[in-house]
């Protein structure tokens, strides 16, 4: 396995949902250590300042490390666990899924179960069970042995799911892209921008993106960016069941642009360059839109007097479940748009941004 995807498998395989983002913090701090100087916000973000030959315009690259998972909220008399969602589940997907709840002890092993169908009415069965009336089985008897294999109310659970590379080898299989692929992106970014920007970089590994874009706005407070991009998923809708006219974004098509979303309207100056820097580069771009929901881009843009904002990100099929699929060429195509990117926002491009 090469570099890049050894570094892909270690960022999707570690456990990090909201709040809880260490091990993703370790693996980013492993990646970059040579080529930035390291800080960190007192929320968790970890912020990795890559110099060039001018210490402004500071452009800031997010990526949150958060995942989607759970959190172990009470524990039955019987030994099943309830548990609280961290980010936004789809309740369909959840059924019969293995977890993996990070106790002080280590890992224990679990799987979501339900009221069993066979025992359910022909009524019971045409609904979809409510993750209310779910729990996760960790192979106990009684709340004492659960105790004793160290779960305790608060603890963090995550989606158990290894990295695979495809049969199709373009093609990776695994958990919790959204959003390591982003902090994949500003790592392999930073890796190959060299000295010669005209400016200084910083990627950022931001914190609780999936319950409130929270630290994006600690990160940003320290780092005061004049531009900002968030790395992200981008959903791809070149599924069966999807119209055309509800998302053209398929995997192999390039990076995506996002032109709307609940919490940003971008700039529309720096949406025009990025366009522009991937004709020049040969790089084909898609563009998405979301009626809800939103990115840390949200949240950065309103840093002290504003800050011109993108999004930015990779085709994915399959977010917010146990399983995502993403195709390498779109993340290479996606690194190479921003390194072009970058090496273009000096001073004076900055300051036109915004005139």
């Amino acid at each position: 396995m090469n570099e890049l995807l050894t570094m892909l498998k270690e960022l999707t395989e570690c456990s990090g949902v909201p709040g809880h983002e260490v091990e993703v913090r370790q693996v980013i701090r492993k990646h970059v250590a040579p080529y930035t100087e390291i800080t960190q916000d007192r929320l968790g973000s970890i912020i990795c300042m890559k110099k060039g030959v001018s210490e402004e315009p500071r452009i800031m690259l997010a990526g949150h490390m958060d995942e989607i998972g759970f959190m172990v909220t009470h524990i039955t008399k019987e030994g099943y666990l309830k548990f609280q969602q961290l980010g936004g589940w789809w309740d369909q997907v959840l059924m019969s899924q293995r977890v993996i709840v990070k106790t002080r002890k280590g890992d224990v092993l679990g799987v979501i179960g339900s009221k069993p169908p066979h025992l359910m009415d022909a009524e019971e069965r045409r609904k979809m069970v409510k993750k209310e009336d779910m729990y996760i089985d960790v192979g106990a008897s009684s709340r004492e042995e659960v105790q004793q294999f160290g779960v305790r109310p608060g603890d963090p659970v995550v989606p158990a799911s290894d990295f695979s590379v495809m049969t199709n080898p373009k093609y990776l299989l695994a958990k919790a892209w959204d959003d390591r692929v982003g902090c994949a992106l500003f790592i392999e970014t930073i890796k190959r921008l060299g000295q010669d920007h005209p400016n200084t970089v910083y990627g950022v590994g931001t914190v609780q993106e999936e319950v409130g874009l929270r630290g994006a706005a600690t990160s940003s407070y320290v780092v005061q960016p004049h531009v900002s991009f968030a790395l992200e998923v981008s959903i791809a809708n070149d599924t069966p069941g999807v119209a055309e006219h509800e998302g053209q974004i398929k995997l192999g098509g390039g990076p995506a642009i996002l032109v709307y979303d609940a919490s940003l309207v971008p700039n529309a100056r720096l949406r025009d360059l990025v366009i522009d820097t991937a004709q020049e580069e040969g790089i084909s771009v898609q563009f998405g839109s979301m009626s809800a929901g939103g990115t840390d881009a949200g949240r950065i843009q309103l840093t002290s007097a504003g800050v011109p904002s993108l999004v930015i990100g990779v085709p994915t099929r399959y977010i917010h479940s146990h399983q995502g699929i993403v195709q390498l060429d779109d993340f290479e195509n996606t690194v190479r748009l921003m390194v072009a990117t970058i090496k273009k926002l000096d001073s004076k491009t900055v300051e036109w941004l915004v005139e």
